[in-house]
């Protein structure tokens, strides 16, 4: 199941019951990261929602440093998947 922004949630986790994963996080907050974008752009004065969006990009900053230190490979199928990196 793909949402609005065509990033397929199933596709990053490590099993079944996974929740936990930093791949699974990163895709979780990247949705949330282009849902609050879309917001954003018709709410230029919300700034507690502004505030939210800098901490999970921050949050994702962190999550995508620890997992190139544990793991190239899935690192690098992370951005590629998101299409991150330009």
């Amino acid at each position: 199941m793909t949402n609005d922004y065509g990033i397929k949630l199933a596709d990053f986790k490590q099993s079944d019951n996974d929740t936990g994963s930093a791949d699974f996080q990163i895709a979780l907050m990247t949705q949330r990261i282009k849902h609050l974008t879309d917001h954003m752009k018709d709410h230029k004065k919300d700034f507690a929602s502004r505030r939210g969006l800098l901490r999970l990009v921050a949050r994702r900053r962190k999550l995508l440093d620890y997992l190139k230190s544990k793991s190239e490979d899935r690192y690098e199928s992370v951005l590629k998947a998101l299409d991150l990196r330009k």
